[in-house]
């Protein structure tokens, strides 16, 4: 009898079983070989399908309409060899990796390895005369000690997500080969061909000569980034301040370490998709738009048939191109998950220079798993870790000790100097009718508070309203993108233009004013509004002033979120008569991480997997609590426009594409459930599904301020 593993959508052709598990094996061993253990990602693609072996499965293939699991048999043969680790991997090669002991599945039906092991399946033993299974070997990854960081068990968790990913991706490969009838061709070129590119396009600021100019200084800072490429593989920081030419300067040290150390491709983590997109925009332009992927939510190439979109969505599936650009939701996620399609890309990530823009903005409450996992990769998967911000955290505590390379910014410090731009200063506490007198005072001034409240609050004083605008996320994307271009305009135009906003103009947003307010918050999200004046360096610095106040005790919202960091930045505004020096900063973060403690790993992740025994591994516990972003939100969909009014007819009466979707999102504000639900009770919306509704009362949006609910205002929502 010929066992067969899948059929081609004519039925003309077959691909043998034998053939589809060599071929994913020694796929699956060649992505491992990046991390030293091709043999186990080997014998797992050897394995993963062998229940396929059964006559169930040979009829079903053939056409009868029978359910029949194949996932389980391999994990039983694997676990018989002692290997529980590969058993983890093939048991979840569909389903995702189970919990060892008392898990749950997808579809809410207890699951777990342990249950999957003790399951009643199909006789598959045939599998013997085909197959012929090395002895399993045993995983090889480096254990290391670190002050704060536990020893040892969270490595193999680890280790067994990368040879999960590694099986997933080749058994998908090796599966669309065969049905394609025919291996993808992709347009990517060495990283020696990108590193020549980039080098073509800094050359001509290479040759700056006047040692007083900004451009020396910005050359400077990346010449010492091309020279440090040719260091040793570890945990790097660049340390720049705004306007020192970050991004490219990372790049030429990422192409240039890959090239002396042999890596594979680049991957740029940042933390707001404003930023990827210009950044990736940069990257494109130089490196070329085929090498560069970008990978976050508002990048998805799903729906089309165009030919390179099509290959850019299977390389978002694996990561599979030279330069990556993505999220540190999707980066960090994906490396806690346990379901294939996020897991599949893991193994790619190995042998790769990691960009961590931003690097303050690493999310606060998973903060010990997120450098653990920057360690491990490090430390066993052959990458290198940058860590570039203008306000560089105390990190140092929280990474391998033997990893770190140092600082790449040559004599930081001083360059903190060259490029300040703005004078900081701590105003005495005010009330908001005072705020709204010194906002009337200026032409061009930005006021930045805690919270959606207080900016309409601090708006609505405001009599004179000509040229005033009210920025915060209760407008739809479209409208705030539309004042954010009027706004830029007036600002280049030396209009009157004066803002009251949330923090969502801190990153991202290029706005340059020549007076800033900003409401005491961490000292981090300070440093950023200041970035927000004299941007482009055009004044002198003594007349450019960002202006940190507190409101007086009673007109005080609670922040319960950002309190903590209000008394840190506090005392540290306090002690230091520049509290925008990289040694406040530092000083700030490493308190704030202390005063934090445990809540550094809100869900204990670092010790849930510390703590695991090799058969009760939490896969799915952890998956489930590593969660970046935990959407309790709603769509409220505003519908003010023709454009928006089309999409609502497609919403409601087309097909649901994820381009459709997309597009809706750009019209849409994210209202708590609570909020959802009383704007629902009183019939201000039509509800079309559970996941978004339609605004029905047009008068509850403001062009002006945006979406108003009671509900809403009275929280004092802050971002």
């Amino acid at each position: 009898m010929e066992y067969w593993a899948h059929v081609s959508e004519d039925k003309s052709r077959k691909q043998t079983l034998e053939e589809h598990l060599i071929g994913t094996a020694e796929l699956a061993g060649k992505f491992a070989d990046a991390f030293h253990n091709g043999p186990g990602g080997y014998l797992c693609g050897l394995m993963h399908d062998i229940g396929k072996y059964s006559d169930d499965f040979q009829k079903k293939i053939r056409g009868a309409e029978i359910r029949v699991d194949h996932s389980t048999a391999g994990a039983k043969e694997l676990a018989g060899m002692r290997a529980y680790w590969a058993a983890y991997c093939v048991s979840g090669h569909h389903a995702g990796l189970p919990d060892g002991s008392d898990g749950v599945a997808l579809d809410g039906k207890k699951s777990s390895l342990q249950k999957r092991l003790k399951k009643q399946i199909p006789n598959y033993g045939a599998y013997r005369r085909e197959i012929k299974a090395p002895a399993p070997i045993l995983p090889s990854f480096q254990l290391f000690d670190c002050e704060e960081i536990e020893r040892g068990a969270f490595s193999l968790p680890f280790f067994i997500r990368m040879i999960y990913s590694c099986l997933v991706d080749a058994d998908f490969l090796d599966t669309e080969k065969f049905m394609r009838n025919e291996e993808r061709a992709y347009p990517y070129v060495s990283m020696q061909a990108l590193k020549e590119r980039l080098d073509q396009h800094i050359s001509r600021w290479l040759s700056e000569e006047n040692r007083e100019s900004l451009n020396f200084r910005r050359t400077e800072i990346l010449k010492a980034c091309i020279e440090r490429g040719n260091g040793d593989r570890g945990i790097y920081h660049l340390t720049v301040p705004t306007g020192g030419g970050k991004t490219i300067s990372s790049m030429a040290f990422a192409l240039n370490h890959a090239v002396k150390q042999h890596l594979k491709r680049i991957i740029y983590v940042i933390p707001y998709n404003s930023i990827i997109e210009q950044n990736a925009r940069v990257f494109r332009n130089i490196l070329g738009n085929d090498q560069v992927l970008e990978h976050h939510s508002n990048a998805d190439y799903r729906d089309s048939e165009d030919d390179e979109r099509s290959l850019k969505q299977l390389a978002s599936e694996n990561w599979d191109a030279p330069v990556v650009v993505t999220t540190n939701v999707q980066f960090f996620e994906s490396l806690f998950a346990c379901g294939s399609s996020k897991c599949r890309k893991l193994h790619n990530i190995a042998e790769s220079v990691l960009i961590f823009d931003e690097a303050q903005m690493l999310p606060v409450d998973y903060l010990k798993p997120c450098l653990r996992a920057i360690g491990e990769l490090v430390l066993n998967y052959g990458c290198t870790a940058v860590l570039c911000t203008a306000t560089q955290p105390s990190l140092e505590p929280f990474l391998p000790k033997q990893l770190l390379r140092g600082e790449l910014c040559p004599e930081a410090e001083r360059q903190y100097e060259a490029f300040r731009r703005v004078t900081l200063v701590r105003e005495e506490d005010m009330t908001t009718d005072q705020l709204a007198e010194y906002v009337e005072q200026e032409e061009q001034v930005l006021c930045i508070l805690n919270t959606k409240v207080m900016v309409r609050e601090v708006f609505d004083k405001i009599e004179d309203k000509e040229g005033v605008f009210h920025l915060s996320t209760n407008m739809y994307p479209k409208h705030r993108q539309a004042m954010l271009d009027t706004i830029k305009k007036r600002l280049e135009n030396h209009e009157k233009c004066k803002v009251i906003a949330t923090s969502l103009v801190e990153a991202g947003v290029d706005l340059d004013f020549k007076t800033v307010y900003r409401e005491l918050a961490g000292l981090d999200s300070v440093i950023q509004a200041a970035g927000r004046c004299n941007r482009e360096g055009h004044r002198p610095v003594q007349d450019s002033v960002t202006h940190v106040f507190r409101f007086v005790p009673e007109e005080r919202r609670r922040n319960d979120y950002i309190r903590q960091n209000i008394a840190i930045a506090e005392q540290i505004i306090e002690e230091y008569d520049d509290f925008g020096s990289p040694e406040a900063v530092h000083e700030y973060f490493a308190r704030l991480f202390h005063a934090k403690g445990e809540g550094l790993d809100r869900q204990n992740i670092v010790k849930q997997l510390n703590e695991s025994k090799t058969a009760s591994i939490p896969f799915r516990a952890v998956a489930d609590e590593f969660q970046i972003i935990r959407d309790n939100t709603k769509a409220v969909m505003v519908v003010r426009t023709p454009e928006a009014e089309a999409l609502e007819w497609q919403l409601r009466y087309g097909d649901r594409t994820r381009s459709l979707m997309r597009e809706v999102a750009r019209f849409c504000v994210n209202v708590y459930e609570k909020t959802y639900r009383n704007m629902l009770s009183a019939g201000m919306i039509d509800e079309i599904d559970e996941t978004i509704a339609i605004l029905k009362d047009d008068g509850r949006y403001s062009s002006e301020a945006g979406l108003q609910t009671e509900v809403g205002l009275g929280e004092g929502i802050f971002w």
